[in-house]
């Protein structure tokens, strides 16, 4: 006779049944990383660090679209619609936790309709001003926007992202009023920075080291409440004037809503099995990523309070997408 104990057993495995069953056939065809801004950016360029990688675990094409717009919530969007079946990801930047303020009509929660799977790392910004510019310090900067306030321009990879929001809580701090030159994402913003565009880029290391190496660019501040090991001669924005600014980038993986737990782990490990390569790791870090992976519930803590933060920011100054 069937004891009610192996009732409740068989009633478990049979609720279970779909998810493991899901799960045993999972990856079951190419597997799809959406980067929500153009080619050239650091969220471009992660993803294709990791593509060879995830697809040499799993043994299925992994492929790397990127679909822009919207500072960056169409990319999103998409991810956050498709079906939880563990073929769509996206690879997120900090307009992540801007977007919920800055576009009220996204068409999706970016809390209750995506998974986060996993925190890579954050990393400050960096304000920098072009070589042919006056410029080699916050405080000429300062300055000059007092001399001839909104004369100075500050370009960033587009309207209501955290480099735009930093440069708001900078302006407040200090009294200053600039001028913001938006781009559409850390690819255009990178070009417009090296061409001399604009007077002060404002990026990620990712997004324009390259031209701090080469000397078109030289680093006033990074944005940290503290320095990063990786620059450790550029002082902050709160030692330079503007105290209490503690803003960074963060870079993070998620899946669509209702994703098994199983798929959501398995790739969890599949990244971080990838970052544990030492000339992967040592290329992410090459480009300016603080590398300090965090799993989904660490995640889901971080992104509530970064999107909590950086919402009052939007809202205090009014600040409005393009």
């Amino acid at each position: 006779m069937l004891t009610r104990r192996h009732m409740l057993a068989a009633g478990a495995v049979a609720l279970a049944a779909p998810a493991l069953a899901q799960t045993a056939a999972w990856p079951n065809g190419p597997i799809r990383i959406i980067v929500p801004f153009p080619p050239g950016g650091s969220t471009d360029a992660l993803s294709r660090l990791l593509q060879p990688r995830l697809s040499a675990e799993f043994g299925v094409p992994v492929v790397v679209e990127n679909r822009t717009g919207a500072s960056g919530s169409l990319g999103t969007a998409a991810t956050a619609r498709a079906a939880p079946d563990g073929n769509t990801w996206v690879l997120v930047f900090d307009t992540h936790a801007v977007n919920p303020a800055l576009i009220p009509n996204m068409g999706f929660d970016t809390e209750r309709d995506l998974t986060p799977v996993l925190l890579f790392g954050t990393a400050p910004m960096v304000l920098t001003a072009h070589r042919t510019r006056p410029y080699r310090s916050v405080a000429d900067v300062l300055a000059a926007a007092r001399a001839r306030p909104e004369s100075v321009t500050f370009g960033t990879i587009g309207n209501g992202s955290l480099a735009h929001l930093t440069m708001a809580l900078f302006e407040k701090a200090t009294g200053v009023k600039l001028v913001h030159v938006p781009y559409r994402g850390g690819g255009p913003l990178a070009v417009a920075a090296a061409a001399g565009e604009v007077d002060l880029p404002i990026a990620t290391r990712p997004a324009i080291g390259p031209h701090i190496d080469s000397g078109a660019l030289l680093p006033l501040a990074q944005t940290g409440a503290t320095r990063s090991a990786t620059m450790p001669d550029t002082p902050t924005l709160a030692e330079s004037g503007a105290p209490e600014i503690d803003a960074r980038a963060f870079w993070g993986f998620l899946g669509p809503a209702r994703l098994p737990e199983p798929v959501a782990r398995r790739m969890e490990a599949a990244l971080r099995s990838a970052l544990a390569v030492p000339e992967l790791r040592d290329r992410v870090a090459g480009l300016g990523i603080d590398l300090d992976p965090q799993g989904g519930a660490y995640f889901t803590r971080f992104l509530s309070s970064q999107i909590a933060t950086w919402g009052r920011v939007v809202r205090e100054n009014n600040i409005r997408p393009d």
